[in-house]
């Protein structure tokens, strides 16, 4: 388990770490990273659609927001046999944790619920980490899943709150917190994270990375995606971050959440293998597989076979990965 999280921590400690000379940065991330992890080892994650598009949010980077025209064809809720099928295949692939993920701005109570539950409760049969991300969740869902053999829940703050009002206006920041503290209360470990390459500046990913930290607990897993500018949305132009801030959040977030998974997420497409071997040296240790992360594209998988090979990482569980049997607390130095 993380560590109980930075409480007293300030913006402008993070921001001193975020802004140490690239070499000295790396070099105190990894010796974390080490400290905590086997740095070796990465854990392989799949990530399904099981709902896509309709969404009545407008995320401005979002493909499946109905506020956009992207192409997108909506579709209803996957049969439980399918999902069951595709969970399968992920595990004979290599991967660890199933992720589902919905297109919906928040979960109801009714038949498509209870259908989630029981694919929930199916995958966690399989003895794989099961993890949903299904918008806004309440005290007593997050209590069900948690019943049905839910092992994580990703809800992403996205950004840093002040920058979050230029990307989202049908959902509060506050929201997105609230749905965090339902899920640690229900004892589902905590995923989220957010998307670099927004057109936010240093100031909000260092504020973004300062509210993960500040968490108490720390969450579980913390998510960093890149931006793919999908046509039809407003972020279709966005010019792409440049790969060594991708690598200095990583290591600002190591070094800040020190027992946290760290999840190189969308974007590995536009990186080079030398760009995710920083990724995962600054302290990144999962990476999703297969062809599609919900709906966008991502390396396949004889690519990414051939990257952990030649860097001599192979896959393991999350709960193996650790080299920290109880929760520690460490301090950024």
């Amino acid at each position: 388990m993380p560590s109980s999280g930075f409480s007293t921590l300030s913006i402008e400690k993070v921001k001193k770490t975020y802004q140490l000379p690239m070499v000295e940065l790396l070099y105190k991330a990894h010796q974390t990273h080490r400290k905590y992890f086997n740095p070796n080892k990465i854990q392989a994650s799949k990530l399904l659609s099981i709902k896509t598009g309709g969404c009545p949010e407008n995320c401005s980077y979002c493909p499946q927001s109905a506020h956009y025209k992207t192409g997108l064809e909506k579709e209803k809720l996957m049969d439980l046999n399918e999902v069951v099928s595709a969970a399968k295949k992920a595990k004979a692939e290599g991967a660890t944790r199933f992720c589902m993920g919905a297109a919906w701005r928040e979960v109801r109570d009714g038949p498509l619920f209870d259908q989630v539950l029981e694919m929930v409760s199916t995958v966690h049969q399989l003895d794989m980490e099961v993890c949903c991300t299904l918008g806004m969740l309440s005290k007593s869902q997050a209590k069900k899943l948690k019943e049905a053999g839910l092992y994580a829940y990703n809800h992403n703050i996205d950004c840093s709150e002040s920058f979050y009002p230029n990307i989202i206006t049908t959902r509060k920041y506050e929201d997105r917190i609230q749905t965090i503290h339902n899920v640690r209360e229900a004892g589902i470990t905590v995923c989220t994270g957010g998307i670099l390459g927004m057109g936010e500046s240093q100031q909000d990913r260092v504020e973004f990375l300062h509210q993960l930290a500040v968490f108490n607990p720390q969450p579980e897993s913390v998510t960093i995606n890149k931006l793919i500018p999908i046509p039809g949305t407003p972020l279709e132009k966005q010019k792409p971050i440049p790969t060594m801030e991708v690598v200095r959040v990583i290591a600002t977030a190591r070094l800040i959440m020190p027992q946290s998974m760290i999840r190189l997420s969308a974007g590995r497409t536009g990186m080079t293998e030398s760009d995710q071997f920083l990724c995962f040296f600054a302290g990144a240790n999962s990476i999703f597989i297969g062809e599609k992360l919900l709906t966008s594209s991502n390396p396949d998988l004889p690519q990414d076979k051939k990257m952990l090979e030649q860097l001599g990482l192979t896959p393991s569980k999350e709960k193996e990965l650790s080299l920290v049997g109880t929760a520690k607390s460490a301090n950024t130095k």
